[in-house]
């Protein structure tokens, strides 16, 4: 069995909210970044926001003026997939849409070296599925990033099928190298974060939609009832809840069982395209100051 290259430089496809911050972690630990997105404009916003959240790393004490300025030295704009060639690693962190991923892959794959991992960084989608519409199977792994990766400590190593030891061997190395702490997943759908996370938060969407309490009321509840840092619906804003409602659609498919029927208020919710924070409009309108509950 052939023993992968250790990591050097670190593709990552998709620049939104995960897309940077995967980014933003891999180029501070030392890692050259590149960084790709389908959507014009989106890799130079990404290039600016990772630099705004690093100055603040900077104005708390996290990180040092010098790292900062070495690590956006690291981060390189990519803006065809073809620019990928180098990497010993490519993550996709592109929305939670299967066809969306199995599309990345089928460009990404031929690009790559041989001996390169590709990952993904889906929060629910099957990893042996989708390392099976690859060339490389035994060299697919989902390594999901808690959000906002440059925050949050934990991320989800999950194994296919087919994944080799000597994939999760060198991407545990690289997730330690990050500073993360792993908890390894089985691959059922959601993993375990999002299994327990999302139906919680999909039960609060029951809990407005039946009139049980109001948006407020049920985020009080949450916080100051279960020590809760964020309530649940503020939490699904946060998410975006057309991920939300994807992650809940994966369960249900997956799994049969109705208790993972997703809330139709949800899903009224998402059809209005009122997705949480990054459309402005979500459980919160984020247009006011301070965010005012639109339901």
């Amino acid at each position: 069995m052939t023993i992968l290259n250790e990591i050097r430089t670190v593709g990552v496809v998709g620049a939104g909210q995960m897309g940077n911050g995967i980014a933003h972690v891999c180029a501070l630990a030392g890692y050259d970044v590149l960084l790709n997105d389908a959507a014009e404009g989106a890799i130079d916003q990404a290039i600016e926001t990772i630099e705004h959240n690093m100055h603040r790393q900077v104005g708390r004490g996290f990180i040092k003026d010098d790292d900062m300025r070495a690590a956006m030295g690291r981060i390189k704009r990519a803006p065809s997939l073809k620019d990928f060639g180098a990497c010993d690693m490519a993550i996709e962190s592109a929305i939670e849409n299967e066809d969306v991923k199995k599309k990345i892959f089928a460009d990404l794959s031929p690009v790559l070296g041989a001996n390169a991992i590709l990952a993904t960084n889906t929060s629910s989608i099957s990893i042996t599925r989708l390392a099976a519409t690859t060339d490389r199977p035994d060299k697919f792994i989902g390594v999901h990033f808690m959000n906002p990766a440059p925050v949050m400590k934990l991320v989800e190593l999950v194994r296919g099928l087919a994944t080799s030891q000597d994939t999760y061997n060198t991407s545990l190395r690289f997730v330690e190298s990050l500073g993360k702490t792993i908890a390894n997943a089985e691959d059922f759908p959601a993993f375990i974060v999002n299994r327990v996370l999302v139906p919680m938060i999909n039960e609060a969407v029951y809990t407005l939609y039946e009139g049980v309490g109001s948006v407020e009321a049920i985020d009080k509840a949450m916080r100051l009832g279960a020590n809760h840092p964020m309530g649940p619906l503020e939490l699904a804003d946060f998410i975006g809840l057309d991920t939300c409602l994807a992650i809940m659609q994966v369960l249900n498919e997956g799994l049969a069982d109705t208790k993972y029927r997703p809330c139709p208020l949800l899903v009224k919710y998402v059809e209005a395209g009122w997705l949480g924070r990054k459309s402005d409009r979500g459980f919160y309108d984020y247009r006011t100051d301070p965010p005012t509950p639109t339901r």
